[in-house]
C-alpha cells in the first residue's frame, strides 16, 4: 500500500522565504536593514487595521481621552 501521506511542513511560508534569502551570508548591516523593513512593514499594517476598525466603529480621538478606561480597584477591607 503506497498512500500518500502528507508530512506536515514545520516551516511557515514566510519562514521558508527568510530561510532563502538567507541562504547565503548576508552582511550585518543588511541584516539590521532587513530587521527594520520587516518591522515597518508589520507597523504599517497594524496602524491600517487600527484606522479601519476607528472608522467602523465612528471613534474620535477627542471622545476617546474624554472616557475613563482605567479598571476600577476595590478599596481593601482594613
Amino acid at each position: 500500500m503506497n498512500a500518500a501521506v502528507a508530512i506536515p511542513q514545520p516551516f511557515t511560508n514566510v519562514q521558508l522565504e527568510m530561510l532563502k534569502l538567507f541562504a547565503d551570508n548576508v552582511r550585518d548591516e543588511d541584516l539590521l536593514a532587513i530587521r527594520e523593513l520587516i518591522s515597518k512593514y508589520f507597523l504599517e499594517k497594524a496602524k491600517d487595521e487600527a484606522d479601519k476598525i476607528w472608522v467602523e466603529k465612528g471613534m474620535d480621538s477627542h471622545e476617546m481621552l474624554k472616557k475613563h478606561r482605567r479598571k476600577p480597584y476595590r478599596k481593601l477591607q482594613p
